[in-house]
């Protein structure tokens, strides 16, 4: 197995201001050249919250987190990020927008021909050759989405961050953003992490799905993983993906029904039983 690309040891997160709420606590992950991780929970987990961490958006208040094995602290030039809302700057066309991530600090500065060509592979890439000279305004949502996966992948980077870029997209739109996403990963191998709702989309695209949450009133944590098989067709299991969605369902709604942090044994999100699903590695 590679070296985790990116890694967080016992991550924190907690407000100073009012009663001190801590967001979530001891939040261990590692994300892996090619792969995709999901994390999904309850609303008012903290999911974008960890993801701004990871994205050095947002300083921890305990716990370590490294890139390549060197501490991070900050903003990395080679973590793309890419939100629900596209986040295009309405001035530029397509073809700017794209080439807008190339100026951030910290990068090796491309010449002209290497910056036009880069742009024009991605274009190319996510579909959008023929619109590089069309506007934000001009764009429907899905190529708005596909410009903002663009611009991420334009600076080459070796962690990929989404905070349910596809959410605001209907059902077919969504499906082919979603295989997309797949084809580019493969191609170009970045550490991916996706924050989603839509557990068939982290059932199709994932290798590891975690389950952010924790008891009324806690901290949150990663409360149960699931290993997938990627070796298998997952989307032509249909039966083992169903027990498996299933699983997932089950134990958002335990997460989700409201009860006093008393009532909550210490063993109920920690079980270390493994559930084997054909196609799948289910282990708590």
């Amino acid at each position: 197995m590679t070296a985790p690309t990116l890694r967080a040891h016992g991550l924190s997160l907690a407000y100073a201001s009012g009663n001190g709420h801590t967001v979530f606590d001891g939040v261990d992950l590692e994300l892996r050249a090619g792969g995709v991780v999901s994390v999904v929970g309850p609303s008012g987990a903290g999911k974008s919250s960890l993801l701004r961490v990871l994205a050095g958006l947002q300083k921890a208040t305990a716990g370590e987190l490294g890139m390549e094995g060197n501490p991070l602290r900050g903003a990395h030039p080679r973590i793309a990020v890419a939100f629900q809302d596209p986040c295009l700057l309405p001035w530029l066309s397509v073809e700017q927008n794209v080439a807008f991530g190339l100026d951030f600090r910290r990068q090796r500065a491309l010449s002209r021909p290497e910056r036009q060509a880069r742009v024009k592979e991605m274009l190319a890439a996510v579909g959008l050759a023929h619109a590089h000279h069309l506007y934000p305004s001009q764009l429907s949502g899905g190529m708005a989405q596909r410009v903002a996966l663009a611009r991420c992948m334009a600076r080459r980077p070796r962690v990929l961050l989404l905070d349910e870029p596809f959410g605001a997209l209907d059902e077919v739109t969504r499906a082919d953003m979603q295989l997309l996403l797949r084809e580019i990963v493969a191609a170009q191998g970045p550490a991916t992490l996706l924050i989603t709702h839509d557990l068939d989309e982290a059932l199709l695209l994932s290798d590891r799905i975690l389950l952010l949450g924790g008891a009324a009133g806690a901290p949150a944590r990663i409360v149960h993983t699931w290993e997938l098989d990627s070796s298998s067709r997952r989307d032509a299991d249909l039966d083992a993906l169903g027990h498996l969605r299933a699983d997932i369902v089950r134990r958002l709604r335990q997460l989700a029904a409201p009860r006093a942090p008393s009532a909550m044994s210490s063993t109920q999100f920690h079980n270390s039983e493994e559930h084997h699903v054909p196609g799948t590695n289910v282990a708590a």
